[in-house]
C-alpha cells in the first residue's frame, strides 16, 4: 500500500508517518470497537465489573443484579463472545468470571477510575466499601452534552416504550407526546443509551421473549403478540439474530438445562 500524501506539509508533520503503519490496521481498531460496544449498555458494565470480583452461577448473578435469568443470559453471552468473560460448567450449573486478560483488566480499572469505585480487596467486608449516589438527569447534566431537563424527557420516553412491549408507538407519537423534536429525541436517546430507540427497545423486546420461553408455555404466535409483533416469523428470525437460535430451540434447550 502507498505511504499517504498529506495535502498540506507543516514543519510538525513529520511524526505523522511513524503513526502510519498502525493507521491502517484497520483491524485493531475494529477489535477495540467490538470491546467498547459491550460497554454501551449500563447493566453490561455492572455485570462485567462485578464479575471482576466473583464467580458466580447464573441464577446468583441474576438476583445480584435484580434481572431475571434470560435477560442475564444474553449479557453474558455477549461478554464472553467478545472475549472479555470465560465459564466453566460443574455439574449442572455454569459459573461465570471475567477473563484473566490484559484486556479485561484494563477495562476493569477503567470502569474503576472512571466512577471511582473502591475495590475490596480480598477478605474486606464488601458492606464497607463506599456507595456511589444514584444519578439522576441534574446529576448527568453535560455529561452527553444534554441538558437535565432532556435528559428526563428521555428518561420518561424510554419508560413508555418499555411498559407494554405489545404496542408499537412511533417516533412521532413520542414527538407530540414528550413536546420534543424527534431528531433530538433520537440523538439523546443514543447519547443516554448508547444505542438507537429501534435496536433498544428491540433488545428489551427479546430479553421479554427469551423470559416466556423459558418460563412459559405460550405459543409461538402469543409470544409474538407479547412484544409487539404481528408475525410468529418475523418474530422468530429477531431472535434468531438475537441469541443465535429459534425460539423453539432456545427453549428445548432452557428446559433441558433444568433437568
Amino acid at each position: 500500500m502507498e505511504p499517504f500524501e498529506l495535502p498540506h506539509q507543516h514543519e510538525d508533520s513529520s511524526h505523522l508517518h511513524e503513526l502510519e503503519e498502525y493507521l491502517r490496521r484497520t483491524d485493531y481498531f475494529q477489535t477495540v470497537a467490538l470491546v467498547f460496544r459491550q460497554l454501551s449498555d449500563a447493566s453490561r458494565v455492572r455485570l462485567f465489573w462485578l464479575l471482576c470480583h466473583c464467580e458466580e452461577c447464573v441464577v446468583n448473578l441474576a438476583a445480584m443484579m435484580g434481572m431475571s435469568p434470560p435477560a442475564l443470559s444474553h449479557h453474558l453471552r455477549q461478554l464472553r463472545e467478545s472475549g472479555l468473560i470465560v465459564s466453566r460448567r460443574d455439574g449442572k450449573e455454569v459459573y461465570y468470571k471475567a477473563a484473566e486478560s490484559e484486556q479485561a483488566q484494563l477495562l476493569h480499572r477503567m470502569i474503576e477510575r472512571t466512577v471511582e469505585i473502591a475495590c475490596p480487596e480480598e477478605g474486606e467486608d464488601v458492606a464497607s466499601v463506599p456507595h456511589l449516589p444514584p444519578l439522576d438527569a441534574h446529576a448527568l447534566e453535560g455529561a452527553h452534552g444534554c441538558s437535565a431537563e432532556q435528559l428526563e424527557t428521555i428518561r420518561r420516553v424510554h419508560e413508555a416504550l418499555t411498559a407494554d412491549l405489545s404496542s408499537r408507538i412511533t417516533i412521532d407519537e413520542l414527538s407530540r407526546r414528550f413536546l420534543m423534536n424527534p431528531s433530538t429525541m433520537k440523538e439523546v436517546f443514543k447519547a443516554v443509551y448508547g444505542q438507537s430507540i429501534a435496536a433498544h427497545i428491540r433488545e428489551h423486546r427479546m430479553e421479554r421473549a427469551a423470559e416466556l420461553l423459558r418460563e412459559t408455555d405460550a405459543s409461538m404466535a402469543e409470544i409474538a403478540a407479547a412484544i409487539g409483533y404481528e408475525s410468529a416469523s418475523k418474530f422468530s428470525a429477531e431472535f434468531r439474530k438475537a441469541y443465535g437460535a429459534l425460539p423453539t430451540e432456545y427453549r428445548r434447550a432452557a428446559r433441558a438445562e433444568k433437568r
